[in-house]
């Protein structure tokens, strides 16, 4: 069975979920279609309890924080969820006299469109693992972690943290607050991360309330039914060192990739999506790319891009499905029919 839907969104990230709330307003109904097991996208899945300081009128916000409230705002609003599915292949049919786009998911759900919103991020992604250790995730979440979910579960416990980029240093200094012991991993003493958070990294350092192995690499990992050591090799020296462990957390990055997108035959620039700026159409007419998955030039990657492109998006997709018609508009502070389109006036 094909399913209809005025606008599919692929990707239910921060921008993904804030297109049902633009196509809401509109009347537009969406379905979003995402390949993690629950929405909000990397916010969720890779750093959910990172704060976030730059949404306008939002001081602070943990990015998971940032995700509730966006399902909170489009609650009113009909849309269907797709969770751990994968978009595999875009095709043009005809319907209706019309020409519409055809979606196909690799659980061979099929959905159509007259309108189709690429919000997939930086594409599909997964961490990066340890190179050298042979099957790490025999540990997974035992031990062995690629994100912080919950500080919580690092409470007074022996945690090693591996790398030296922005998201290692980060979780080194919040961690250390309630950790039984922390150690700082990395092959060199030179970090890559904001100049104020390794300042800090080193302050703790110098307090003695953490360790800094530099210049070290993981050598193998031990225990059974859960992580209890860990084993590493000085850079330099060869030597080999073995620690007690509770939690080891890899911060190496992200392999980021397309995935099917490399087949959709869309104009791409550097790996992103092309896309115009009136519309933030793609090459294919009725195919849109929002937040980070698109280029154009003066692009910024933050989600506050995101929403204004979106935003503009979905005043062209309402054209293309009601062409000739006027797209309304009215402010939601003011409006009564928006206000009971979210619930805010008794219908």
């Amino acid at each position: 069975m094909v399913k209809e839907t005025d606008i599919i969104v692929i990707g239910a990230g921060p921008v993904g979920l804030f297109t049902v709330f633009e196509a809401g307003l509109l009347g537009l109904n969406c379905v979003l279609i995402d390949n993690l097991d629950k929405p909000g996208g990397q916010c969720a899945e890779l750093y959910p309890e990172k704060p976030i300081y730059d949404i306008p009128g939002v001081a602070f916000q943990t990015a998971q924080e940032h995700v509730d409230a966006l399902l909170l705002q489009i609650k009113p609003f009909y849309y269907d969820l797709y969770l751990n599915q994968r978009v595999e292949t875009i095709e043009e049919v005809d319907h209706a006299k019309d020409i519409y786009w055809k979606v196909t998911t690799n659980e061979n759900n099929s959905f159509i469109s007259k309108n189709i919103f690429i919000a997939a991020g930086a594409g599909s992604f997964e961490a990066r693992r340890p190179p050298n250790i042979e099957n790490p995730d025999k540990f997974l979440n035992i031990g062995v972690n690629y994100a912080v979910r919950s500080k919580d579960k690092y409470k007074n416990k022996d945690i090693f943290i591996f790398g030296g980029g922005d998201s290692a240093l980060d979780w080194t200094v919040e961690l250390a607050k309630n950790a039984k012991s922390l150690s700082l991993v990395h092959r060199r003493d030179a970090f890559r991360g904001a100049p104020h958070t390794e300042e800090l990294m080193r302050e703790l350092v110098k307090d003695k309330k953490i360790n800094l192995l530099t210049p070290f690499v993981i050598e193998d990992i031990h225990g059974e039914e859960k992580v209890n050591e860990v084993s590493l090799k000085n850079f330099d020296t060869k030597e080999i060192v073995t620690h007690k462990a509770d939690e080891l957390i890899f911060l190496f990055g992200l392999n980021k990739k397309l995935g099917p997108i490399l087949d959709w035959e869309l104009e791409l620039n550097n790996k992103k999506i092309n896309v115009n700026t009136e519309s933030f159409e793609t090459s294919k007419e009725g195919i849109f790319a929002v937040g980070d998955i698109n280029d154009y030039p003066g692009k910024l990657d933050l989600i506050l891009s995101g929403f204004h492109e979106t935003t503009l998006a979905v005043q062209k997709a309402y054209k293309r499905i009601h062409p000739g018609e006027r797209v309304p508009f009215g402010y939601t502070t003011s409006n009564s029919k928006l206000q009971k389109k979210l619930g805010v006036l008794d219908k």
